[in-house]
């Protein structure tokens, strides 16, 4: 159980580090900026349309992340 715990703090925390640096250059955390989701070419069976980021609806700035988070 100690080591679950440990992986989930490490875990949390590596996490609130990606978002404070996003945070620091503005953008989203979710699509790193870009506005759209890219995805891999594994994922072939993947047909939308709609690649937009829904976490910043497409514009790339944390400060639209952070009003819809």
């Amino acid at each position: 159980m100690g080591l679950f715990n440990k992986l989930s703090e490490w875990n949390a925390s590596r996490q609130e580090k990606y978002v404070s640096t996003m945070r620091e250059k503005g953008r989203c955390p979710q699509c790193g900026g870009l506005g759209i989701y890219g995805y891999s070419a594994y994922e072939f069976s993947y047909y939308n349309n709609n690649l937009d980021c829904t976490g910043c609806n497409g514009t790339g700035m944390y400060t639209k992340w952070d009003e819809l988070r």
